[in-house]
């Protein structure tokens, strides 16, 4: 994911002068992953912050929350309403509000009204897997729009409708079992790389 985010977004050709990148997690799986995300681009010399309103109890999900804390990755305790405040603070938000395994959470809160939020922003918007608010199959009814799609393992139907800047996948360690069950097609990954890009930028 994070490789995913340097090849959209390459440090020399961010807007502003400090590489912030805000990363909104929601409580499940899709949040979990936000974090490891989070984590991974402060490796790699981004700035993140986190909001993450409704903390999961699971021990791993807790366990990668102290990790990001560890690393001293800012957690904000409320996401502004002012949505230029959020324009102008950071260079792109992290989609990891709901994902594939979302059902009808995106009308309870916090998610609709970070979903109201996310609609809004007029900076990029990288979706993890789902984009938060769209159907798993039939895809965006009212939903965010992002500019960039990192599918997780495979493609989910939804990103038929996907008409953003970039689609990337992260399924290069797919077991091959899996890749058979589901009758996967998985393209090829150059060199060492553990994403690619299936739709080149616009």
């Amino acid at each position: 994911i994070p490789v995913s985010s340097r090849q959209a977004f390459p440090l020399p050709s961010l807007p502003r002068k400090q590489p912030t990148v805000l990363v909104v997690c929601g409580p499940a799986q899709n949040g979990a992953i936000g974090l490891v995300c989070a984590r991974h681009l402060r490796i790699f010399d981004y700035e993140p912050t986190i909001f993450y309103p409704k903390r999961s109890p699971d021990p791993l999900y807790r366990d990668f929350t102290t990790q990001c804390e560890k690393m001293d990755i800012p957690f904000l305790s409320y996401l502004p309403t002012e949505v230029q405040l959020i324009n102008d603070a950071y260079n792109a938000v992290v989609d990891a509000v709901l994902g594939a395994e979302a059902e009808a959470s995106e009308g309870r809160e916090p998610c609709a009204a970070i979903l109201a939020t996310l609609k809004l922003i007029r900076i990029p918007i990288v979706s993890l897997d789902v984009p938060s608010g769209w159907d798993v199959e039939a895809g965006s009814s009212g939903g965010i729009s992002p500019d960039v799609l990192v599918s997780l393992s495979a493609p989910k139907q939804c990103a038929r409708r996907f008409l953003g800047r970039q689609h990337f996948v992260a399924g290069r360690f797919l077991p091959y079992d899996v890749q058979k069950k589901f009758e996967l097609n998985p393209p090829e990954y150059p060199g060492t790389e553990c994403v690619v890009a299936l739709r080149a930028p616009r």
